[in-house]
């Protein structure tokens, strides 16, 4: 099989002309997102542009101490978006999701870079860079649905929450009902996802494969064991970011503190 066939850069002109649709619909039904579209597609071209010409040269060095910088410079950006898209207050928030997401993107890593595809050199940039984005694009989508669950569902039913404390549950037997709902939350989406993989939807990664030259048969593999991988990412991050913030944000007596939600002076 030859690779994927070029696009060149009069054709990608013509592929932007399909922005028209969104934004003739937001025009026509007054929903006032034109600007959105448009910034937002506009941010994604030039990051995408900046992030392949930064690739080229990181996959062609192939440096241990380069890719890792890299790699934690996408668990700050996942971390940025998770705490910016939420409620809650950055300085209670920032260093337990970062390591959250680095525990959980780098022992996934290694473990799918050594045990199941079996590189010789399992720190290679462009798999480490290449998974990660997809490690770390998920476990981000889980991370916003299922912290902000987890918290919003304690302050919504304090009373209930506190009746617990009161009746003699520890923090964490109070706690818990609403660290299950959290992880259910999050967890449940990436299923379906998973559930309905081949039938309703032909994944990215599977499709770059084959039009990139791969068998389906090597694509589909290699679909089964990053999404795998996701879901294993996704789990860790998500239960180690509640378990961290859970120990600094309640107060002696169990209660959450008021100033997790950056709208709390406000309540």
């Amino acid at each position: 099989m030859s690779g994927a066939q070029d696009i060149s850069w009069f054709s990608l002109g013509y592929c932007l002309l399909l922005v028209v649709i969104p934004l003739a619909v937001s025009w026509y039904l007054r929903l006032k997102l034109s600007k959105e579209i448009i910034v937002s597609v506009i941010r994604m071209i030039t990051q995408l542009f900046l992030v392949g010409i930064f690739l080229v040269y990181i996959f062609d060095l192939d440096n241990l101490w380069l890719t890792f910088a890299w790699l934690m410079m996408m668990v700050l950006f996942a971390t940025h978006s998770v705490i910016s898209k939420s409620k809650l207050c950055w300085r209670c928030f920032l260093f337990p999701t970062m390591l959250s997401f680095a525990v959980a993107t780098v022992t996934v890593l290694l473990y799918f870079n050594g045990l199941v595809i079996r590189l010789d050199n399992i720190f290679e940039a462009k798999y480490i860079i290449a998974l990660a984005g997809m490690l770390l694009g998920n476990s981000l989508r889980g991370n916003i649905i299922g912290v902000n669950s987890f918290y919003d569902r304690i302050r919504r039913n304090e009373n209930r929450y506190l009746y617990r404390l009161s009746a003699g549950a520890t923090k964490f037997e109070a706690c818990l009902p609403y660290i299950r709902q959290g992880l259910k939350d999050a967890i449940l989406p990436m299923t379906a996802t998973v559930a309905t993989m081949g039938i309703v939807a032909l994944p990215g990664m599977m499709t770059g494969q084959i039009l990139g030259g791969s068998s389906p048969m090597v694509a589909i593999k290699y679909q089964i064991a990053i999404m795998i991988a996701i879901l294993a990412a996704m789990t860790i991050s998500i239960t180690m970011s509640l378990a961290l913030t859970i120990r600094n944000n309640f107060d002696p007596y169990g209660r959450l503190r008021k100033e997790v939600f950056r709208d709390s002076k406000d309540r």
